[in-house]
């Protein structure tokens, strides 16, 4: 029976690696049960680096794909861009056995303007043309603004009919957010996403005591559109069933655990509380 493989997304533990340090975190993500990992916003240091060949090695845990941006996200922006350290990048994927890397977003400063997307399009197709020759994959990863339409076609159908090197990451809380159902979405990038972000989405408790002490338009607004929820696993409303399976039949190798905010909780219990809920789906054989 055919099986994709269940991980997390880093970026939801920095506050972890920043307290333990990346072997220890690892080591908790081993002792979850987890086998895989995407890292993102993790300093890519010689050491950090070094500890993640050894966590890998020592946990059975597969570093599923690495993040860097094409140029910065924005100026001043952290980490390392393929522009400036392609080199370096290319040398870290092949220590730690790494042939998926990922672009977390376009730069903010080509949202709404085609002119500049179709820049970024071209540069982006050039770069992943130079990562194949040393047998790396570049993937996008998509936010909502990528179903923003530009001359009547979305932004992440830009990308796609634009290029044929770059594959997709699909963020299923994103795509919802995004207006789009994200098992026809993700059904639409057959054969171009192996990487596939799990993260429900759900309405949280409205802040009534915005209210308290006379109307405030500002506050009752902030507070009116941020019940929005990045949501652990089955606590939300998406159909996750549907997505994984829809994932599998499009070629998605990696179903990667992310969520963005986790409000006060500690994000090894978040997580515990999605493994779980994947495990009663059925999927406990993925980890």
């Amino acid at each position: 029976m055919k099986k994709g493989k269940i991980g997390v997304q880093m970026m939801m533990l920095k506050s972890k690696v920043d307290e333990l340090g990346v072997y220890e975190t690892m080591r908790k993500l081993h002792e979850l049960g987890f086998g895989a990992v995407e890292v993102s916003q993790i300093p890519m240091t010689v050491e950090n680096v070094a500890e993640l060949k050894r966590a890998s090695k020592d946990f059975d845990i597969k570093i599923a794909a690495l993040t860097a941006g094409v140029d910065p996200v924005y100026p001043g922006a952290p980490g390392e861009t393929l522009t400036t350290d392609f080199e370096k990048i290319v040398n870290d994927c092949k220590t730690l056995n790494c042939n998926f890397l990922r672009i977390g977003m376009v730069p903010f400063s080509a949202i709404g303007r085609k002119d500049k997307i179709m820049e970024f399009v071209k540069k982006a197709e050039s770069v992943a043309e130079k990562l194949a020759e040393h047998g790396i994959d570049l993937y996008y990863h998509n936010h909502h603004v990528e179903f923003q339409k530009y001359d009547g076609e979305y932004l992440l159908d830009i990308i796609k009919n634009n290029t044929s090197k770059i594959g997709f990451e699909i963020d299923v809380h994103w795509v919802h957010r995004g207006g789009l159902d994200p098992v026809e979405v993700i059904k639409k990038f057959e054969g171009r996403v192996a990487l596939i972000h799990l993260k429900d989405y759900r309405i949280g408790q409205f802040d009534y005591r915005v209210l308290e002490g006379g109307f405030d338009r500002s506050k009752f607004n902030q507070a009116f559109h941020g019940v929005i929820e990045f949501a652990e696993l089955g606590e939300g409303s998406l159909n996750l069933k549907g997505i994984i399976e829809a994932g599998l039949a499009s070629g998605s190798q990696y179903f990667l655990i992310e969520q963005d905010d986790v409000y006060g909780r500690d994000p090894f219990d978040c997580l515990k509380t999605s493994a779980d809920y994947l495990r009663k789906l059925g999927y406990a054989e993925w980890f």
